[in-house]
């Protein structure tokens, strides 16, 4: 079955009829009566076969307290919400793609679908919703937080994460034509027709959209693009401030010049290095991906390999993708030659499951698997929940993972009386970094800011608020994404966490000698540090010490 048959079915399967409705309102009353909710669900099959979904309990509830019926219950809503644990990190991130266009990469082990931007496939949960509405920005955005809000999630807070290869090798004036659309959905602006001649924004368009986003429904708390270490320059920084980036992914894929050449991927470990130094320097945070499994690696060089990540690098998060072996990719002639083999689902268990506990308490580990359906995979490991499957193995061995993502506090209650400050130094090339965090009794983590202090030596950003500022990269308190001025008992967003995390890098910094400060603020942000004293600069939000 194709792909968009696939996606119709489950859209009938799933369209909320006023009968399903009606049940929906007869399973949340049991739910408030003390009924597990699972329970309560299976309890009531319908008709055609299935159960209702927990997006039908959202809808009755927001129903009920429209009209008056129940008073709002934040702790019922928490109950019934589908998949909580995309916003227990702090906020909610809306995915979106780019249209298809040429990547200037010739790596082998990249897929190639003329549907899709290089390196997707149709069939990906993220490319399918991109594809559903034609690559526009505005209506992937539109329709993801829609969708999000009827699943019960707060949407007020939003990371978008865009996708699609090479940011930097698509025209700037489609580059900004797409964020400004972006930033219009966001910003809850009635849904325009494409314009004629697509990527023109027009003088200062892009900045009143920011501007607007200040004070959003859905303001925009970051901003992610994904390109190649060989794109990143001073120019190129510039330019990704201008559309309000603040985190950038890269392929660096292997620390190993001779991996990277016979998988044809254009760059060498010099020019990762290169950019991660200078993206740090501007205050960018980091993510890297890594591929175990190429051509020419074994599960031993690989873990060699993943060792040297914390040699000059030190990502502030990474993405293991292990290499799958795809028939539209040039890889596939090489294992038809006997040339590559893939590792097992238990080989890449035993090697993640070796690595993970060697991952600073700074880094977070976003993935160790895409999600890529097992049905394109021609051999070795199907598996897309490879996560749980190591999560056992290190439970088996005793081991555990101290990454950011493995500590995380989430929905836990916080007791801000009973934390302990931490700062954990640690030296990434040319500059000094301060991993300043709340911890909980159990080692959870509450908060944590990232400040960066740049030693001589340090690349040239060219921006001149930068010259001799501490920078702070990153500010996150984490539990369950509130609205704007929401008030829930014990969560750490709401313990002044955040306030005490910049004083703290602001006492930091002047003991080392800087007289000012910079944030690399996102657009939705800016009121926060506004309030505390930080001043608007071109690129950065900054404040005298």
């Amino acid at each position: 079955m194709e792909f968009t048959e696939r996606r119709k079915l489950w859209k009938k399967i799933n369209a909320l009829t006023p009968q399903k409705l009606a049940l929906a309102h007869h399973v949340l009353d049991e739910i408030r009566e003390g009924s597990d909710v699972m329970r309560a669900l299976r309890s009531h099959p319908l008709d055609e076969g299935g159960y209702l979904t927990k997006a039908a309990l959202v809808a009755a509830y927001n129903q009920m307290v429209e009209a008056g019926t129940i008073e709002p219950d934040r702790v019922l809503l928490e109950r019934i919400r589908m998949k909580p644990m995309r916003t227990l990190s702090g906020v909610t991130t809306v995915t979106v793609l780019t249209k298809p266009y040429p990547c200037p990469g010739k790596c082998i082990f990249c897929p190639t679908d003329v549907r899709m931007p290089k390196s997707y496939l149709p069939d990906e949960p993220g490319a399918m919703r991109a594809l559903e509405h034609q690559f526009d920005p505005f209506e992937q955005v539109h329709a993801r937080i829609r969708a999000l809000k009827n699943l019960g999630h707060p949407t007020d807070k939003i990371e978008l994460l865009i996708l699609g290869g090479t940011w930097s090798s698509y025209r700037r004036d489609y580059q900004e034509w797409f964020v400004k659309r972006c930033f219009d959905a966001m910003n809850a602006l009635t849904p325009t027709p494409l314009p004629v001649g697509e990527g023109e924004v027009g003088e200062g368009k892009l900045a009143e959209s920011h501007s607007l986003n200040e004070t959003a429904p859905h303001r925009n708390v970051g901003l992610v693009i994904e390109t190649r270490p060989d794109e990143i320059n001073p120019d190129e920084i510039q330019w990704l401030r201008h559309l309000g980036v603040t985190k950038v992914q890269m392929g660096a894929q292997s620390f190993n010049d001779h991996i990277l050449d016979i998988n044809k991927r254009g760059h060498d470990v010099e020019s990762t290095r290169k950019a991660t130094a200078l993206l740090r320097a501007a205050g960018f945070k980091i993510v890297l991906h890594w591929m175990p499994n190429l051509l020419g690696a074994t599960p031993q060089s690989d873990r060699e390999d993943f060792a040297l990540m914390w040699n000059d690098f030190c990502p502030d998060e990474i993405k293991i993708y292990p290499n799958q072996l795809l028939a539209n990719a040039e890889l596939y002639e090489y294992w038809q030659r006997g040339e590559f083999h893939p590792y097992t689902t238990e080989e890449l268990v035993e090697l993640i499951a070796d690595i993970k506990p060697t991952i600073p308490r700074y880094c977070r580990v976003n993935r160790v698997i895409r999600d890529i359906p097992g049905n394109n995979v021609v051999e070795g490991n199907t598996r897309t929940s490879l996560r749980q499957d190591i999560q056992d193995e290190m439970k088996k061995r005793g081991t555990r993972c101290q990454c950011i993502r493995c500590r995380e506090v989430r929905g836990k209650s916080v007791d801000s009386t009973t934390l302990r400050l931490d700062d954990h130094v640690y030296q990434a090339g040319l500059a000094e970094e301060h991993f300043i965090s709340f911890i909980t009794e159990e080692d959870g983590l509450a908060g944590f800011i990232r400040l960066s202090l740049p030693k001589a030596g340090s690349p040239a950003t060219g921006i001149p608020e930068l010259d001799g500022a501490a920078l702070i990269r990153e500010v996150h308190v984490y539990g369950q994404s509130l609205e704007v001025g929401a008030e829930k008992t014990g969560a750490a967003q709401h313990a002044g966490l955040g306030t005490r995390l910049l004083e703290e890098a602001d006492k930091i910094a002047k003991e080392n000698g800087h007289k000012k400060i910079a944030v690399i603020a996102a657009v939705g942000t800016r009121g926060y540090y506004l309030d505390r004293g930080f001043e608007r600069g071109e690129y950065y939000l900054v404040k005298a010490i």
